[in-house]
């Protein structure tokens, strides 16, 4: 049977690790505001860019824009799946990732060939271990990433949809309900459609 002393270092410890994990997770509950303040901010700028690029898709003008354009014969796909760098979040990452595998099984059964563009290095292992063929790739950008760190990958697949090696592009990513609720959201990105916001499916 344990002494006194025994028990009370067994307290004393329990109590310290209890500190520590309410410290993380006062730290995690900040960062998660942050996030979603920035969300929140980004949301309107998001929505109007998808009005202004269905309105563009409408355009009867003489000059047509590769990105507007549709293609009759569509063989080769692109697609950019986004996760986090790290886990322990739940099924944000398992979602988005049985989303994208799932739709690429599709295309493949149609004949059709995918390269993907992996953001996050949660994409990148799972792309990996699948065989899909990654075109491009990116990772660690931290709690606040910027849009030069995500230029390199994705005008990759912009600059293959404009050479015709890419006939579609599609992105797949988890939109945000609330803290309780994310879902995996798979949208069509070019060419722009008349539709806001087109789904894969």
């Amino acid at each position: 049977m344990a002494g006194s002393k025994e028990i009370r270092t067994k307290i004393k410890s329990v109590e310290n690790t209890r500190k520590i994990t309410k410290a993380m997770e006062m730290v995690a509950a900040s960062k998660m505001r942050k996030a979603q303040d920035r969300m929140t901010a980004a949301r309107p700028y998001a929505e109007k860019i998808r009005s202004v690029a269905a309105h563009l898709s409408h355009a009867q003008s003489e000059y047509k824009h590769p990105f507007i354009i549709e293609r009759e014969n569509i063989k080769n796909i692109g697609l950019i799946v986004v996760t986090s760098d790290k886990g322990l979040c739940g099924g944000l990452n398992t979602n988005v990732l049985r989303s994208s595998i799932s739709q690429i099984k599709d295309w493949e059964k149609q004949g059709k060939k995918v390269q993907v563009s992996a953001i996050g290095s949660k994409a990148i292992s799972f792309m990996g271990r699948v065989g899909a063929n990654i075109k491009s790739q990116v990772s660690g950008m931290g709690d606040t990433p910027h849009m030069e760190d995500l230029l390199g990958a994705i005008k990759v697949m912009l600059d293959g949809y404009v050479s015709g090696e890419i006939d579609q592009l599609h992105i797949c990513y988890t939109k945000f309900i609330n803290t309780m609720k994310q879902e995996p959201n798979m949208e069509q990105l070019l060419p722009l459609s008349g539709d806001k916001s087109r789904n894969s499916r």
